[in-house]
């Protein structure tokens, strides 16, 4: 039965925002120019010291060197913002995550603090604004990106004409389930793992053969900072061969990771997955499909790898991360930007 891929794969598309309209800048998309504003306006807001700190050279070597574990970095951290600094982070951080987005960021943050509770000083620093920040080149000219990063997040955001790549994303979870204090029950990263063991009960006794790739679960993602994604290989049950509510579930599923972006950058992400062939995505599963036990998950595809694993601390801390085969860190991007809008040749 043919479908309608974009119907069920595409669901936060939504109308086109004109740049013009919100920025006068004819050369950008609504996304790039409204980063642009809010990175130029963080940056304003800083003093020259700290101006120094957060912006880097587009060609710096921290703009690539990306992780999620506890760490110093580059770049300026929210423990030296003062409030109005604060609100203008923020900002930027808004102009580029949706609302579900901001709420997962900033719980995950917060996150630092129920560590710091459980380990009661015997683990590394944890503060819920140990996170930095840093814009690399020019906001207004020529390529350009921005970082939040610290435990658990890393987001990297790459400009270049009028396009913006997002990738790599990575967002993690420890404790995945507060199961004490005040904040008992939270789990931050939950819907990451409901619709993905959804999708696995709905699949028939062969479907789940050709899913189920290996019966334990690996200690983490498979697409760690510093590997390439030409060795994880699109394995698992294929699209392809899924009744429509199936697909429905995996449409959600990837709209959720998707989702923690704005609109336009959400649409324009599942868009190049949909043309590159939604039929040859692929479902894989390892580890355990009882709750509270080690499992692990890929969704991946010609363009795209987004890992979920849970096996750390006794199942109980999670990391998800989305990388693009093409785009990381803009590559590809920047350059059709040199080919096309320079007329130059790599």
């Amino acid at each position: 039965m043919q479908q309608n891929h974009r119907l069920w794969i595409l669901p936060v598309l939504l109308t086109l925002v004109t740049a013009a309209a919100a920025t006068g800048w004819i050369s950008r998309s609504a996304p790039q120019s409204a980063m642009s504003s809010a990175a130029t306006k963080f940056l304003e807001s800083l003093s020259p010291p700290l101006r120094v700190k957060a912006a880097l050279a587009f060609d710096d070597n921290f703009r690539q060197d990306w992780h999620y574990i506890p760490r110093a970095r580059a770049g300026i951290g929210f423990t030296e913002l003062s409030d109005e600094q604060k609100i203008a982070a923020r900002q930027l951080m808004r102009s580029a995550l949706s609302s579900q987005g901001m709420h997962k960021v900033e719980e995950i943050m917060l996150l630092e603090s129920v560590l710091h509770e459980i380990e009661k000083g015997s683990g590394p620093r944890r503060d819920p604004l140990d996170y930095s920040i840093a814009i690399f080149g020019s906001p207004m000219a020529g390529p350009w990106g921005w970082k939040l990063e610290g435990h658990h997040i890393s987001l990297n955001f790459t400009g270049a004409g009028e396009s913006t790549t997002v990738t790599p994303a990575f967002l993690g979870a420890n404790p995945a389930e507060v199961r004490q204090g005040p904040r008992a029950g939270v789990r931050v990263l939950a819907a990451e793992e409901d619709l993905a063991r959804e999708l696995l009960a709905s699949l028939t006794v062969a479907q789940r053969a050709e899913a189920i790739i290996a019966t334990s679960a690996p200690a983490d993602i498979l697409a760690t900072p510093g590997r390439g994604l030409g060795e994880i290989a699109a394995t698992g049950l294929p699209v392809s061969v899924m009744d429509a509510p199936q697909r429905k579930l995996l449409g959600r599923l990837l709209s959720e990771f998707a989702g923690n972006l704005k609109h336009e950058l959400a649409s324009q992400e599942l868009d190049r997955i949909n043309k590159a062939g939604i039929e040859n995505v692929r479902f894989a599963w390892m580890g355990s499909d009882r709750r509270g036990e080690g499992h692990y998950y890929r969704l991946s595809g010609p363009t795209f790898v987004i890992e979920y694993d849970n096996t750390q601390n006794n199942a109980n801390h999670v990391h998800t991360v989305w990388r693009d085969r093409e785009r990381d860190f803009g590559r590809d991007l920047l350059k059709e930007h040199l080919e096309h809008g320079h007329g130059e040749k790599k």
